[in-house]
């Protein structure tokens, strides 16, 4: 079974790295974009066949480690 999580900063937090981005494209010729937020996805290779039983394990992890929870928010796909 394969989890997908994306994890993103929350509104409110400053995003310099998406503000690069904006930038860049703005320097690119793209001036249609007025916002840009970045984030990671991160996809698990897991045992578990129960997918309620993974989706659980995988918000753990994200928990524990994957994600800083003060500053970012996660979502969990069991694919």
């Amino acid at each position: 079974m394969k989890a997908r999580v994306t994890i993103m900063l929350k509104d409110g937090v400053l995003d310099p790295q998406g503000e690069a981005i904006r930038h860049a494209l703005g320097g690119l010729g793209f001036a249609g974009v007025s916002g840009v937020r970045q984030g990671k996805v991160i996809e698990l290779d897991l045992a578990a066949a129960d997918a309620e039983a993974a989706r659980a394990e995988v918000a753990r992890m994200c928990e524990g480690l994957l994600a800083n929870t003060v500053i970012e928010k996660y979502a969990v796909e069991i694919v």
